[in-house]
């Protein structure tokens, strides 16, 4: 079989399952006014988050018409009960990640955990993403101490089998996984920030070319899915590579940029679109991959909880199916940063 068969076998095996009305319809208000919401990070040069910003200061561009902002609310510190819920998901990735880079991801997740007497600025959870199962380690916490020691009882590494085979195994995998943890945050409450310790799982680069119209299709409809789903279950993605400074001068650092621009329609998909730094950055996260203080890194991530800006607006109805809208919300303060979802597919 080849590759790119296998390519579109495997995305299809991926499929998600089907998000739950209720959390949908709450998530973009309805579906008569087309309601997108939006959570935004404002930083300065430093990185570090901006607070105080105004609805004044906000523009929202949709394929570069600006938009009404319909609705407004700025988060200046987390923490006050009438606050938004928000929470952290870290995923330790031991599908995807050598076993001297995870256990280095492991001790540095302890270590930020443990900080600050093992408070946290808010509640987190533990995904355990391994080639036997994915499991949950309880219930949303505060508890950094308790997180930490689920962490450190962790039995890291397995053996992988064929490389060819192991690379299209773990793509499958790990897409179905990343997919429905996406659905299961759909019925959670408030904002997530899914923080994946691992740079992401493997694609198959050469294929982008030469796949066969119905398996563009089949791929294309696995990103429109994902992608609406990390928007509509107000998901933030971050991708922290363990690697650090042993990879930095790696192609694959930065050969996700080539595929920022996202994919407008199926014939226009290349498997790139499906990496999940490109899901990161198009989630409003951070793709981190050049620092052995995996530590530092997750705190900066987490740090995007500790203000920020949500806003909506009303889009106009499609001309056909999974048409892909840009975005761009503009501040009108020099020297800011902001980041945000990179557009949306629209139906009719």
């Amino acid at each position: 079989m080849k590759c790119t068969t296998l390519l579109a076998a495997v995305l299809a095996c991926a499929a998600l399952p089907a998000w739950p009305q209720s959390v949908s319809a709450a998530a973009t208000g309805s579906s008569s006014n087309r309601r997108i919401t939006l959570d935004v990070i404002v930083t300065d040069k430093s990185g570090n988050p901006v607070a105080g910003l105004q609805q004044q200061d906000f523009t929202i561009l949709d394929n570069k018409r600006p938009q009404a902002i319909a609705s407004f609310h700025a988060l200046a510190e987390a923490g006050r009960a009438d606050d938004p819920p928000q929470r952290v998901v870290f995923v330790i990735d031991e599908v995807n990640v050598a076993f001297l880079a995870m256990e280095h991801a492991r001790q540095q997740l302890e270590k930020y955990l443990r900080q600050d007497g093992g408070q946290l600025p808010v509640p987190a959870s533990l995904v355990i993403f391994s080639e036997k199962s994915t499991q949950v380690q309880g219930a949303p916490t505060r508890d950094g101490n308790a997180l930490a020691e689920s962490v450190h009882a962790l039995d890291v590494g397995a053996a992988r089998g064929n490389e060819l085979e192991s690379t299209l195994l773990r793509l499958q995998t790990s897409l179905r996984v990343f997919g429905k943890l996406v659905a299961y945050e759909a019925t959670q409450p408030g904002r997530k920030l899914l923080i994946w310790l691992g740079p992401g799982w493997p694609l198959i680069w050469d294929s982008a070319d030469k796949l066969l119209a119905n398996e563009q299709q089949t791929d294309f409809h696995t990103l429109v899915k994902l992608s609406t789903g990390l928007r509509e279950a107000q998901v933030t993605a971050y991708s922290v590579d363990p690697l650090g400074e042993a990879d930095a001068a790696s192609l694959r650092n930065v050969f996700y940029e080539n595929f920022l621009d996202g994919a407008p329609s199926a014939k226009k998909f290349r498997s790139g679109d499906l990496a999940l730094a490109v899901f990161a950055v198009h989630s409003g996260g951070l793709v981190m991959n050049r620092s052995n203080d995996v530590a530092g890194l997750i705190a900066t991530c987490v740090a995007d909880a500790r203000s920020y800006y949500t806003l909506a607006f009303d889009s106009v109805p499609a001309t056909h199916p999974d048409e892909y809208h840009d975005l761009q919300v503009k501040v009108d303060k020099p020297g800011f940063v902001v980041r945000t979802q990179a557009g949306y597919y629209a139906q009719p």
